[in-house]
């Protein structure tokens, strides 16, 4: 009969009241996004260092301090399965939407072989590719957050990691780091009208 009891105790789905309200995927999903975080965080304050223009190392400052209460507040809805006491807010970047088209001449990108080759292009360049790989890994672990308020953190923080890495991408832009190619007009033209809007059914 005991063993029946604890049989059924085991077998009892474990509600948000409970001591476990997380999956084990879960657990194994956040405890990436906060590593992840944490990296991003601490190699900011590295790269601080290295930066040059003082509207990149504005960027990385602000989106550091961003990015540090957006892991408090994770980490208290992580421990606690509860709202946090400091919601989630928006990011604003402060670039502009303008972007540069057409390729201008540039020399080859390779690896430095010495940290003395680094140079705001390539903190930039850093700085895009760790934001958007913690965007990304965000997006695919709040699709399956059992905990609903946790789920609501994660998810709501991936749009602005997202504003972030546009913001780098904006910077980067501007300075010819990243460059946009474009179609030829008649190439682009066929490829935006190679698509027409679904039929809707009629409601009665």
């Amino acid at each position: 009969m005991e063993n029946q009891m604890q049989t059924a105790q085991m077998n009892q789905p474990t509600t948000l009241h409970g001591k476990q309200n997380h999956g084990g995927h879960e657990i194994f999903d956040t405890h990436e996004i906060l590593t992840g975080m944490i990296s991003v965080m601490d190699q900011y304050k590295i790269f601080e260092q290295f930066i040059q223009d003082p509207e990149l190392k504005t960027i990385a400052q602000r989106q550091g301090d961003f990015l540090k209460q957006t892991y408090n507040t994770m980490v208290v809805s992580f421990k606690t399965g509860q709202d946090p006491t400091v919601p989630t807010t928006s990011y604003s970047m402060q670039q502009g939407n303008d972007v540069v088209y057409g390729l201008q001449p540039a020399e080859p990108k390779k690896p430095i072989t010495s940290v003395n080759e680094v140079t705001d292009e390539c903190l930039s360049t850093y700085m895009l590719s760790q934001v958007k790989g913690l965007a990304s890994m965000s997006a695919l672990s709040a699709c399956e957050l059992t905990n609903p308020v946790l789920r609501r953190v994660v998810a709501d923080s991936i749009p602005n990691l997202i504003e972030m890495s546009y913001e780098i991408f904006l910077y980067q832009n501007k300075h010819h780091y990243y460059q946009v190619a474009q179609l030829q007009p008649s190439d682009m033209a066929a490829m935006m009208q190679s698509y027409d809007t679904a039929p809707m059914n009629q409601t009665h």
